[in-house]
């Protein structure tokens, strides 16, 4: 990689603000053009929803050093993507990058994070896209800047293997609490499922109402994926795909008999 220079689409789940993404955006710098395209305000857990029934108003922001950092969208991570590669870029990225996520997207949480959903949407597109988060452990400021030059480097080394035009990566880098990092492993993603838990409450009016609990437990996670992994101190990175056809089970069913 060293030499060569590429555009790069930055955005995020957490919001054009967010540390997380802010502390990632001088890092990516070192590889090449950078210009973000991220939500207005925080988007966490949205999944791959995209906004159909409402304008999407678009804000040009400026960075600490009052230079254009890119565009604030009132949308969805997907919605960013969207109007990044339709409307608001010049030219089409080389590599598309959601993040730094304040906390891991491992696991079944794959599925909900919307960090993960502007990946996709990027894959969708054809544009090779990597999706970073950092997990934290406990309840106190996270270094993002340790985590955004491990980000990086990760990146980079991606890169560096030329991968496949449209190819889609999921990257999580473990809390400082876990230890000395151990190293990188590629693993597959773990589909065992997490034990929530809800707060109960009442409210003044006798309503009852629920919280969603931080905390999400996988008591019985298979070995080597990424959630068992993570919590080995190990950086991971997991390559996925949005086709959702089950293959096998396509080829059995093309043998039935049908009948209207």
């Amino acid at each position: 990689m060293k030499g060569v220079r590429v555009r790069i689409l930055l955005t995020n789940d957490d919001g054009i603000y967010a540390p997380g993404l802010r502390a990632l955006r001088p890092e990516l710098c070192k590889l090449g053009e950078v210009i973000v395209v991220a939500p207005a305000t925080e988007q966490s857990a949205v999944g791959h929803s995209v906004t159909l029934t409402t304008p999407l108003v678009v804000q040009e922001v400026s960075d600490e050093n009052r230079q254009i950092l890119g565009w604030a969208v009132e949308g969805r991570p997907a919605d960013c993507v969207k109007l990044a590669l339709r409307e608001l870029l010049p030219e089409p990225p080389d590599l598309i990058v959601s993040g730094l996520n304040a906390g891991s997207n491992a696991g079944i949480n794959v599925l909900y994070s919307g960090t993960v959903a502007a990946a996709i949407e990027g894959a969708f597109f054809r544009v090779t896209s990597i999706a970073c988060s950092q997990e934290y452990t406990k309840l106190k400021p996270l270094d993002f800047q340790r985590g955004a030059d491990l980000a990086r480097r990760v990146v980079e080394q991606i890169l560096a293997r030329k991968p496949k035009t449209g190819s889609l990566f999921n990257v999580n880098i473990p809390s400082p609490e876990r230890g000395p990092l151990r190293g990188i492993r590629t693993v597959p993603q773990n589909v065992a499922p997490y034990v929530e838990a809800f707060d109960r409450r009442t409210d003044p009016r006798g309503r009852v109402y629920f919280w969603s609990k931080p905390d999400l437990l996988c008591p019985d996670p298979h070995p080597d994926t990424d959630v068992t992994a993570l919590a080995e101190g190990w950086i991971t990175v997991t390559p996925l795909q949005f086709d959702l056809t089950q293959a096998p089970v396509l080829e059995q069913m093309n043998d039935w008999q049908w009948h209207l």
